[in-house]
């Protein structure tokens, strides 16, 4: 016996006794629980999936709220609107941009056009306008030449400034004696085309221009255009110094060998 009075039995009985618990298992998904879990996960992605092609496709909420115009000046934004035929409400996703861009590019003013997306409910419909260089007459139709040849606006009145008469007897892009005349129109520097009130184009090699001054410049085919120009503001500048006589008929058909009369 101890001190305290109590046998080692005493104090065995008195220790918790700690009970061994059966250990838990997980119990295994079966291949049917398995098969289960796929296809409501299938099915989750599914409606996932639908309820975005219906957001895109036919939902109100990314639809054509406005049709934006940008780059256009003598055309209205109106016409262009008009011209794109894009209806509000239609779903962004169904618009068809390549038809509205065929469209808008039937429009006689317009060089170039491109049509875009803006979400969430916008459609940008961007022009670039054809530039006016030169102005012919036909039947008593007055209409405005592009520096490739087009036709494609009528004027009343005076011309837009800078813009030249031109005097061809078939304009329009297939003629060789339009693109020639507008060759040397477009290959000059601003301020001399400024001061050429008409241009003639009998044929592609006989381009004639006519001066503010009455000066003639005969300029010739369409080659070498640049060296043409370069040559014509060069003996202008001159003359206008004071440096060189004036001339009524410069001839710069072969800018290396300048005539003067």
């Amino acid at each position: 016996m101890s001190r305290s009075g109590r046998t080692t039995a005493d104090r065995e009985r008195a220790a918790p006794v700690e009970v061994a618990r059966p250990a838990r298992h997980r119990r295994r998904d079966s291949p049917r629980d398995r098969r289960r879990r796929r296809l409501l996960a299938a099915a989750a992605a599914l409606a996932v999936l639908a309820l975005a092609g219906w957001a895109l496709w036919a939902s109100p909420l990314l639809s054509v709220r406005d049709v934006r115009v940008d780059g256009a000046t003598t055309l209205t934004a109106e016409q262009v609107v008009t011209a794109a035929g894009v209806a509000e409400g239609t779903p962004l996703l169904r618009v068809d941009v390549d038809a509205a861009e065929a469209r808008v590019a039937r429009l006689p003013q317009v060089a170039s056009v491109q049509v875009a997306r803006g979400w969430p409910g916008s459609v940008v419909v961007t022009v670039v306008e054809r530039r006016a260089v030169a102005v012919v007459e036909e039947a008593g139709t007055r209409s405005l030449v592009d520096a490739t040849g087009v036709l494609f606006d009528t004027v009343t009145g005076e011309s837009p400034a800078g813009v030249v008469p031109l005097d061809v007897r078939s304009p329009g892009p297939d003629d060789p004696a339009t693109r020639a005349a507008l060759g040397a129109l477009v290959a000059l520097p601003g301020d001399v085309r400024d001061r050429v009130t008409g241009a003639v184009a009998r044929t592609a090699d006989e381009v004639t221009l006519t001066l503010d001054d009455g000066t003639v410049v005969v300029w010739g085919g369409g080659e070498e255009a640049e060296d043409k120009a370069a040559v014509l503001a060069a003996l202008l500048a001159e003359v206008e110094s004071g440096e060189l006589e004036p001339a009524a008929t410069v001839d710069v058909s072969a800018p290396d060998a300048v005539v003067l009369r």
